[in-house]
């Protein structure tokens, strides 16, 4: 009897084995794993970068055009020099330059180009018997030269061309001392022209008075020698080369 169980004890236990085996079997023949595949060699994603901007020319700049400049008339230091009876010409390089300044004044309206063919106030210190010379000079004749300019400026335009500058010689005369209030004589030349094409005309302008120094024309009233009030004038202006002087002043 005693073997009979054990036996039946170890037929159990046999059964028993199997049906656990055959149940892991079944789970393991079923069940599905998924993983998803490392790449171990995976990059990384790009770096993102700004585009590299377009090229682009830089645009050819055409220069300005040369500012044009003043000639000098004199040395500047003949301004305080004593003067001389020395009669000036309008045939020599001295002429030349302080016209093209008076010129380039008018045409452009700056009278601070016809600074050096315009009288000198070291000069005019020494001619004028007057208290104050150098104010005169700055508050009546550069003033009034300035005012005369900006006149003409509006009948002159900038692309006329000039013809030329008549100047009547015949009319000179020396300022001796004591006259207009000098202390010391010059030279004076009434009524000059200066005559231009425009638009295919001539036209011209007077020019009241030059005077000299040390040999040398220098401009002192353009428009006129005396007025009533602050205010430009044109000496004569006409069409064609109209007819230089009257002779007189000072």
């Amino acid at each position: 009897m005693e073997k009979r169980g054990v036996k039946v004890r170890i037929a159990v236990a046999a059964a028993l084995l199997t049906a656990v085996a055959g149940c892991s079997a079944g789970t393991t023949s079923t069940a599905k794993v998924t993983t998803s595949p490392v790449n171990a060699t995976r990059s990384a994603a790009p770096a993102t970068s700004k585009p590299a901007p377009a090229a682009t020319s830089t645009p050819t700049k055409t220069p300005a055009p040369a500012k044009p400049s003043a000639l000098p008339v004199a040395p500047a230091s003949a301004a305080a020099l004593p003067q001389t009876s020395a009669f000036p010409k309008t045939t020599n390089a001295a002429f030349g330059s302080a016209v093209r300044d008076i010129w380039l004044a008018v045409t452009t309206g700056d009278p601070d180009y016809a600074l050096p063919a315009f009288f000198p106030v070291k000069a005019y210190e020494q001619v004028k018997a007057i208290a104050g010379p150098e104010s005169d000079w700055q508050n009546r004749l550069w003033y009034d030269f300035t005012l005369d300019v900006a006149a003409v400026h509006k009948l002159v335009k900038p692309d006329a061309t000039l013809s030329k500058v008549v100047v009547p010689t015949q009319y000179a005369q020396w300022i001796p001392v004591g006259a207009c209030a000098n202390t010391i004589g010059y030279w004076h030349v009434p009524g000059a022209r200066v005559v231009y094409r425009q638009d295919g005309t001539t036209y011209s302008f007077g020019i009241a008075s030059f005077i000299s120094w040390r040999g040398v024309w220098y401009l002192i009233h353009l428009g006129a020698l005396v007025r009533g009030g602050a205010y430009g004038i044109v000496d004569d202006p006409e069409t064609g080369e109209g007819v230089p002087g009257p002779p007189g002043g000072c």
